[in-house]
């Protein structure tokens, strides 16, 4: 077996004496998520000048997700018996080269290849995860996965902004290379620092340990735990709002505003500093009132009420209001599920469990790139978060069955 990488790369003892694990962690991800969030706003563009339509640029979009529901939970089974750090080295580098590629393509093939190829190394947000959890009591792990959930939606915030300045404003004219260069350098970046500040997270077994069985596989985990399969559909129900406004942002800002790179790129920054704001000081201070459990409900509300406005209405005094809500639901819903997920792991498959839980985020993201452009294409810009509305409206129901599991088992504890 390969030994931890802990073992043959110590933490420097400077950055063990500066930096607490948590926030060594939420450094790094804040790094290597900005390589990342550099490149969304300009891949709609670059299909765009490579002659693809929408029907075929949100499916690109979609291939890092297919990719990547592949790849999370073996990333997050592999971080369960080789260690956080080297997964997370690992997947930075992959993605890193995964850029490379990109600043490099030159047709829709390669522009294809070069996010089917990030999305199979996207291994790091689930070993984060599973590094907060692992730091956390059961207590404060809404606050630690709230933590690494914002220090993300940092570099989702500043990624876009960055990339669309570097590209510029005209979309004939915007120059990619820069910014996909950038992204590579910065994840090779986050996988250093890893390597210098961030300690193992997950202890080795002693030998003679009896190690507890592991399920076969990220159904088995699913089928032995009820409360999991009904936060993974819906994670699925909401990520789908998520991910269409994601995949059909850039094409809807053309279509409508005429707006370029910058401009989208701006756009998502105000709104992720609203997610950023959420998860920070709103999970810190409504989950000790509310519970996680409503939390999550009421991120489901926003998404539904937030896409339906921009849906309905073309007037800006609309459409803003609702791109604020659908930002808020999202810094709601995404560490409290993450948290609930978490209370169904145990210390030695966190990231199993995490990895099998993000297989809802991850399918939302296959299907909903899969099906916004065509809906765009056919039906007309507002098409699409009508739809997104409509499919995440049906997590209310699963929330609805959760409550009185997650009350039996609290009467249980």
């Amino acid at each position: 077996m390969p030994r931890c990488c802990s073992d043959w790369y110590p933490v420097t003892e400077v950055a063990a004496r500066t930096f607490t694990p948590l926030r060594a962690l939420c450094i790094v991800c804040v790094i290597d998520v900005l390589g990342f969030g550099i490149l969304i706003p300009l891949v709609p563009y670059m299909g765009t000048r490579l002659g693809a339509t929408p029907a075929i640029i949100t499916p690109i979009l979609g291939s890092y997700s297919l990719c990547q529901l592949l790849a999370a939970p073996l990333w997050g089974a592999l971080s369960d018996r080789y260690g956080r750090r080297p997964i997370l080295i690992t997947s930075m580098l992959g993605a890193g080269s995964s850029y490379v590629l990109l600043a490099l393509s030159h047709s829709v093939p390669m522009l294809l290849l070069s996010r089917a190829l990030a999305g199979f190394m996207a291994g790091n947000i689930t070993a984060a995860m599973a590094y907060a959890t692992d730091i956390s009591s059961s207590a404060e792990r809404a606050r630690s996965l709230g933590a690494v959930g914002a220090a993300i939606g940092v570099g989702f915030m500043l990624g876009p902004a960055i990339g669309g300045a570097l590209a510029g404003e005209h979309a004939s004219s915007a120059d990619f290379l820069a910014p996909a260069l950038l992204a590579a350098a910065l994840s090779v970046c986050a996988a250093l620092l890893v390597l210098w500040m961030l300690p193992e997270s997950r202890a080795r077994e002693p030998r003679g340990t009896i190690v507890q069985p592991q399920p076969r596989s990220r159904y088995a985990l699913l089928r032995e735990r009820p409360v999991l399969r009904w936060l993974m559909l819906a994670t699925l129900l909401v990520t789908f709002s998520q991910s269409t406004l994601d995949s059909i942002l850039a094409l809807w800002a053309m279509d409508r505003y005429g707006a370029g790179p910058r401009s989208v790129g701006l756009a998502i920054l105000a709104l992720a500093i609203i997610a950023v704001g959420m998860q920070t000081v709103g999970v810190r201070r409504l989950v000790p009132r509310w519970g996680e459990l409503r939390l999550a409900g009421f991120g489901i509300a926003c998404w539904v009420i937030g896409m339906s406005a921009v849906a309905l209405s073309a007037s800006l005094y609309c459409v803003l209001p609702g791109l604020v809500l659908c930002a808020a639901g999202s810094g709601a819903f995404t560490p409290s599920g993450s948290a609930l997920a978490s209370h169904q792991a145990q210390a030695h498959n966190r990231g199993a469990v995490l990895g099998s839980y993000q297989v809802g985020t991850s399918l939302a993201r296959v299907l909903a790139p899969f099906v916004s452009g065509p809906v765009f294409q056919r039906f007309g810009p507002g098409a699409p978060f009508l739809l997104g509305a409509v499919v995440t409206l049906q997590a209310s129901w699963c929330m609805r069955a959760i409550r009185p599991s997650t009350n039996s088992t609290d009467s249980q504890a």
